[in-house]
């Protein structure tokens, strides 16, 4: 989601938080990651950032109702699986759907499902162990090659012709994941869609940066920085700084180190 904004709008300076020290969000109850989602809401807030995008599957299906009553002030973009434009666009009628349990279980899947997928059979997988894999910078390991395998070979038995990718973690392995599903089947990517989106509601709003300076990006992370830094590289396609924060308790950031 990160590259995606950042190569749509270059001129918007962006605060990242990457909530390393939490993930994988997808088994966690939905009340704890809804206290996450506040937690991290009010820390960019205090940054003064102008909208809040929650680039996360899980944590919009848990907490983006929640945080848009608890700030209504404040402009939301969440996330969702792209199950509409595949609905529209399969032609056997079979789409397979990767995303975490919290999101499956989520009321907004529920609902997109619902209202964009009748008469579409969709095949669902949390592949298990995923994230982990790619936060470590294992894109193509023998590990990841197996998850996918065990996840998608299924699917393809049962004639799917589109595959939906519902975390956001999961767009960095498209490449392994089209090399297993072969070219004849659409692998979707709702990234470039939700920063279109997020560049819709700045405008709406008035919010959009007119300089054409290119804005400045900063990252932190409630895991070990120094290994963020070092997959900078690999998952977005250049380096940069990371500073480290910490966790008090599920609802609470320590900002005393920016006081």
């Amino acid at each position: 989601m990160l590259r995606a904004i950042i190569a749509q709008m270059p001129e918007e300076s962006v605060i990242y938080f990457g909530d390393q020290g939490h993930i994988p969000y997808g088994p966690r109850p939905m009340e704890q990651i809804r206290n996450f989602s506040e937690a991290i809401t009010n820390f960019l807030l205090e940054q003064n950032a102008k909208i809040i995008v929650v680039a996360c599957n899980t944590a919009s299906a848990a907490a983006l109702k929640y945080l848009r009553e608890k700030f209504p002030d404040v402009p939301f973009v969440g996330m969702e699986p792209a199950v509409k434009p595949a609905a529209e666009h399969t032609q056997t009628g079979k789409v397979g759907v990767l995303a975490t349990p919290a999101t499956f279980q989520g009321a907004l899947y529920a609902s997109v499902v619902e209202r964009f997928a009748s008469g579409v059979e969709l095949l669902q997988n949390t592949c298990s162990g995923l994230v982990q894999q790619i936060e470590q910078g294992n894109l193509e390991g023998e590990e990841t090659h197996r998850i996918l395998e065990d996840a998608l070979l299924p699917m393809l038995e049962k004639n799917i012709d589109t595959v939906v990718l519902g975390c956001t973690h999961y767009p960095f392995v498209i490449p392994l994941i089209q090399e297993i599903v072969g070219q004849h089947v659409r692998v979707i990517d709702p990234a470039p869609a939700v920063a279109k989106q997020v560049g819709h509601v700045l405008e709406a709003r008035g919010l959009k940066r007119e300089s054409k300076a290119r804005g400045d990006v900063k990252l932190y992370t409630s895991g070990d920085s120094e290994e963020l830094k070092s997959l900078l590289p690999i998952l977005l396609g250049e380096g940069g700084e990371v500073e480290k924060v910490e966790w008090l308790d599920d609802s609470s950031i320590d900002r005393s180190q920016r006081l």
